[in-house]
């Protein structure tokens, strides 16, 4: 099996693939199959969660795949100290795991007023080696600072929405002051990004495909990335992100999609 995707070093030491490979919309009964074809091109990451509903397949393809780096989430229903310690054993009773590489809380739900709570039972999972690495989701800079300040914990990783259309600069760089990395949800702007002319004529220019290069960019700029395909031929294709590079000129091209109306999925400000 390939084995060459570049690695991030997060801020508890620990060193996390770069790419990896989503499981959002993949039905359980399909999940094993896909994250086995993921395995065999070269993926060292899979990332899942409660509310996925597709732990379960995750985890019959990662049997006996120690060395795989699994990522899960406790959904927002299951937020609070005692809610999220009794739900993180049901997503390892699903999963067949002992422990998982990462956790992360989905969404901050500030108005519910339990993330704080929920990082606290995340602390005790890390120390007791259930949980490696402990990050968040879809946290915004005023979620970020309150959890750091009532623990003292930094997050390892916080996963947002982040495409070239909507780019999160200002969060990328508090993520940066803060030793926080970065990973990229719908890195694809969930299929949107494929057809824009810049990222087509970049496409003909170096003869890789659209998608392709649009991981490529997520990775240059030092994002973890975890974009979902379904098919062999997709996951094989997003995988040879790791194989090329794009000139300043074409990432400055990319830059400048930019956009602040676009957004996709949900505003974390208000979802819950």
């Amino acid at each position: 099996m390939p084995d060459t995707a570049p690695t991030l070093t997060l801020n508890d030491g620990r060193t996390m693939p770069q790419l990896g490979f989503g499981t959002y919309q993949i039905e359980n009964s399909h999940a094993a199959e896909a994250v086995s074809m993921a395995v065999d091109a070269g993926y060292r990451l899979v990332d899942t969660a409660a509310i996925y509903r597709n732990e379960n397949g995750v985890g019959e393809a990662l049997a006996g795949h120690d060395e795989i780096w699994l990522t899960t989430k406790i959904w927002n229903d299951q937020q609070g100290h005692r809610e999220s310690l009794a739900a993180f054993d049901k997503c390892l009773g699903r999963l067949g795991r002992e422990s998982v590489d990462l956790l992360l809380i989905h969404w901050p739900c500030a108005d519910k007023g339990k993330f704080v709570d929920t990082w606290k039972a995340f602390i005790e999972l890390r120390d007791a080696g259930k949980a490696k690495s402990i990050g968040v989701s879809n946290f915004m800079p005023e979620n970020l600072e309150k959890i750091v300040r009532e623990t003292g914990v930094t997050p390892a990783l916080n996963q947002i929405e982040l495409h070239p259309s909507f780019q999160q600069k200002e969060l990328r760089q508090l993520h940066n002051q803060m030793g926080i990395v970065t990973q990229s949800w719908s890195p694809l702007g969930q299929g949107d990004g494929l057809k824009q002319e810049t990222i087509t004529r970049i496409a003909e220019e170096t003869g890789q495909s659209p998608a392709a290069i649009i991981i490529r960019w997520h990775m240059q700029h030092g994002l973890a990335v975890i974009p979902k395909a379904s098919s062999r031929d997709h996951i094989e294709d997003n995988f040879t992100a790791t194989q090329f590079t794009l000139s300043e000129q074409q990432m400055a091209a990319i830059d400048a999609m930019d956009s602040s109306e676009g957004r996709i999925g949900p505003d974390p400000a208000r979802f819950c």
